[in-house]
């Protein structure tokens, strides 16, 4: 991959660290990045080029689109839109790959799971990148493995389908999404493991929310739920806690009041069981549990819509949270604040997603709406509001 020149870009880095509001650390933009300490230390120095997929993930972690840290770049936006076909390409042959090389079964797990990070951390731009090559790869190792070794990497192909369908899904490729999803269930029976079939299930549900199929969408979450093992150790706690706050949030979006309490209860008891943290690819656990709280409170709207800014009011997603889960609490607690008649409060929550997860609010249809509505209004400073909103696509 080619390395950018050393010098001016380390300094635009360095000074958009030093700008960001609150400022960043060298270590803080690390851990944001997923770049080592060190990596940084030496491009801030001009020491080290920069590859394209650092940074893609400096930009990210800054909240500003690469184009800043380096004229000669198209956004991130762009550049994600011009990879799909690659991926399309890539799934298209899921059956009957090309040859090529096929690495280690270790060096695919790891590959698989640092896409899996990119996910979490809402980097799009790198999954686009790599994942073509990467499913392709899977593919052929899967139809040249030994029978000991094909559940193994099933599941490895289940989990980097699932890191592409990130990027289709949060790009508006809606087709594509739901060609990755029937592949996840095309594969997880052959990885033979109940908890990756029922993680699939709440990926799945993406499927209802694009067609505004709420009712069919929660029932088969419920049917997922009935064929999910029982829940007695950490993983089949947290699976099926997660596949409840999925049901719960869908639930709300058919307005029902019922189902939507019933299944926020469920897993509101099985979040408190277990530590906050990624389970099947999946976050989980009592600071997810708030964060569903909101989306469900904003799903039913109405007189629901208070209990989202009583969430907000004594509670803020820690850092340590995955990103794209903590833009996306920010982005519905915007809405529940617009809805509220507290627009300049909602605007305010738009920029934090926006520094979080830069891609991920960017793409965000919600975001695009309430930042129109928000220009339209003109309760914000209009110079800031309306770079927002051009920066969004909001119309």
């Amino acid at each position: 991959m080619t390395a950018l020149a050393h010098g001016g870009v380390g300094r635009r880095i360095a000074y958009y660290r030093s700008v960001v509001r609150p400022k960043m650390t060298q270590k803080q933009l690390a851990a944001a990045a997923c770049v080592a300490l060190g990596t940084i230390r030496k491009i801030e120095r001009g020491e080290r080029g920069v590859t394209d997929a650092t940074l893609e993930a400096i930009a990210d972690a800054l909240g500003v689109d690469p184009a800043r840290l380096r004229t000669d770049r198209g956004s991130a936006h762009t550049r994600v839109h011009d990879a799909l076909p690659a991926l399309s390409d890539a799934i298209a042959a899921y059956d009957g790959p090309d040859d090529g090389p096929v690495r280690p079964l270790h060096d695919l797990r790891t590959a698989v799971v640092e896409a899996a990070r990119w996910r979490l951390a809402a980097q799009y731009t790198r999954i686009a990148r790599q994942l073509p090559d990467l499913l392709m790869e899977l593919a052929r190792a899967y139809q040249t493995a030994p029978a000991v070794e094909r559940a193994e990497i099933a599941g490895l192909l289940v989990r980097a389908y699932r890191s592409a369908d990130a990027v289709a899904y949060k790009f508006g490729a809606r087709d594509l999404s739901a060609r990755l999803i029937e592949l996840m269930r095309w594969a997880a029976p052959e990885a033979a493991d109940p908890l990756l079939t029922a993680s699939v299930a709440y990926v799945r549900t993406e499927t209802f929310f694009a067609a505004r199929a709420h009712g069919p969408g929660l029932r088969a979450l419920e049917m997922a739920l009935a064929a999910a093992p029982l829940p007695r150790t950490a993983m089949e706690i947290a699976v099926r806690g997660a596949l409840h706050m999925r049901a719960a949030v869908i639930a709300g979006r058919a307005h029902d009041v019922s189902a939507a309490v019933s299944h926020l209860s469920e897993a509101g008891v099985l979040a408190n069981q277990v530590p906050e943290g990624v389970y099947y690819g999946t976050a989980f656990g009592p600071d997810s549990l708030r964060i569903h709280e909101v989306s469900v409170a904003v799903s039913l709207g109405d007189d629901h819509t208070a209990r989202a800014l009583d969430v907000a009011g004594e509670w803020k997603p820690p850092a340590d949270l995955p990103a794209e889960r903590r833009s996306g609490f920010y982005i519905e607690l915007a809405r529940a604040q617009l809805w509220s008649g507290l627009a300049d409060d909602s605007f305010e929550s738009l920029k934090v997603a926006r520094r979080i997860a830069p891609q991920h609010t960017r793409e965000h249809p919600w975001v695009r709406e309430d930042a129109a509505t928000l220009r339209r209004l003109k309760r914000a400073d209009s110079e800031t509001l309306t770079s927002f909103a051009e920066w969004c696509a909001a119309t």
